[in-house]
């Protein structure tokens, strides 16, 4: 196995150069598999396709057993909670650690514990358990651990493939992850009444020693100087906020996602506009295809992602996209029509894709690699965050001023906001690679 830090197998010639100016017809215009040329990028891709789906089996899997086990929809929102606080400290102090260790061993560590989770998910289901206590409680661990993982392997990115490559690598993953909350519920949804609902456990653990396995044989990934010793302790993630602090473009990578999130994120209000505005096309088809609408829209962007490898004003693009994610949430806000309100919401999904891809490759190369680890940490507890933020408030501001002015009236403000702080503070508009 090939341990050193070099993105090709050993005695295997360097992959071949594409420059994407001369890319021509469909070939402009479809996603850029330049990355997957690279083998140790390759199979850290391989390893996020085959836990795309099954992750998303369980994540449907533990709602529907607290359900069934007390038929209150109180508990799953409580179980939601459950695992957001772990997730937002492991994945603070995990940006933290992997910094400072092997990134390659922490994905080892990190996968075997969300495996072994997932098998004990499996038994307590198996053996007719039925314990609310030891669902939140397995949840609380397994958000721990993904936590704790997630910025490793998104910090490793960058070390995998070079930096002109980053925003086609962050396309080919963000692709996968969404095409995974589409496909990994449908399959839930046709997997319980055959094979029951405890397999769909068993799945995802399965599926999760073949990550382990494909991460087992990435090159090694220590830090690349002065981190021998580095701690991750409470210091190193506060140097993180201040590192945050003193790079403005890094700070409005983050505040332009909250904005568009926090403010523009409608989904509280689906099951309500489904069941009044779009009731007449059916309430179970308006609520599904509302929630379907945006993945479906990213996994489109993401398919026809080719001209993100040619986008040089990376800041520019960002601005732009929550803008257009903005403006499609009015649109959507102010259908009456339910095949309207959906193009809407997939032109939305379009927006963040583009907006996940540049804001990630912002992160990747405008930060230094020993502190990517705690970049990467503090991305995922905003994309967590924002959206259950969001929830809190389109949710009241629907009881207050009607479902589709709440939904219109934060999509104005994303786009009013994005605006104002990006012609306020130029260092987003101005970064370019």
């Amino acid at each position: 196995m090939d341990t050193s830090d070099s993105t090709t197998e050993p005695g295997a010639p360097p992959a071949p150069a594409e420059n994407p100016a001369r890319r021509r017809g469909r070939r402009r215009w479809a996603m850029d598999t330049r990355p997957l040329r690279r083998p140790a990028y390759r199979r850290l891709w391989a390893s996020t396709v085959v836990t795309a789906v099954g992750s998303q089996l369980t994540a449907v899997a533990v709602p529907q057993q607290i359900y069934d086990i007390t038929g209150s929809s109180a508990w799953v929102g409580a179980a939601s909670l459950a695992g957001l606080v772990p997730l937002v400290v492991f994945a603070l102090w995990g940006g933290a650690v992997a910094d400072a260790m092997d990134r390659r061993t922490l994905l080892l560590i990190t996968n075997t514990g969300i495996a072994v989770t997932s098998l004990l998910f499996w038994l307590q289901a198996v053996t007719g358990l039925e314990s609310v206590a030891a669902l939140m409680l397995l949840l609380a661990l397994q958000q721990a651990f993904w936590g704790l993982n997630a910025p490793a392997r998104s910090a490793s990115i960058a070390r995998l493939v070079p930096a002109e490559e980053l925003p086609a690598a962050n396309a080919l993953g963000s692709t996968v992850m969404q095409t995974g909350q589409v496909a990994g519920p449908l399959l839930a949804g046709v997997l319980i009444p055959v094979i029951g609902l405890p397999e769909l456990y068993l799945i995802d653990a399965l599926a999760l020693c073949v990550t382990v396995w494909a991460v087992h044989r990435l090159p090694a990934l220590p830090p690349l100087s002065g981190a021998g010793t580095r701690r991750a302790g409470l210091r190193e993630i506060v140097a993180g906020f201040r590192y945050i602090a003193g790079h403005t473009v890094l700070l409005l990578s983050f505040l332009a996602d909250i904005v568009a999130m926090v403010l523009g994120m409608p989904r509280a209000l689906f099951p309500q506009l489904a069941a009044e505005t779009y009731a007449p096309y059916g309430e179970g088809l308006a609520l599904g295809l509302l929630f379907a609408a945006i993945p479906v829209g990213a996994v489109l962007g993401g398919l026809f992602s080719g001209t993100f490898s040619r986008a040089r004003r990376h800041g520019w693009m960002v601005i732009g996209a929550v803008v257009v994610w903005g403006a499609a949430i009015t649109g959507f806000g102010l259908s009456g029509s339910l095949w309207l309100a959906v193009a809407f919401l997939a032109v939305a999904g379009v927006a963040d894709m583009v907006s996940m891809v540049f804001r990630g490759a912002i992160l990747l190369s405008a930060a230094t690699d020993e502190m990517r680890g705690r970049m990467q940490g503090v991305f995922i507890v905003v994309v967590a965050g924002g959206p259950r933020l969001a929830d809190a408030l389109h949710g009241t501001a629907g009881s207050a001023f009607g479902p589709r002015a709440a939904v219109a009236g934060g999509g104005l403000l994303v786009v009013a906001v994005m605006l104002v702080l990006a012609f306020a503070v130029p260092a987003l508009r101005r970064y370019r690679v």
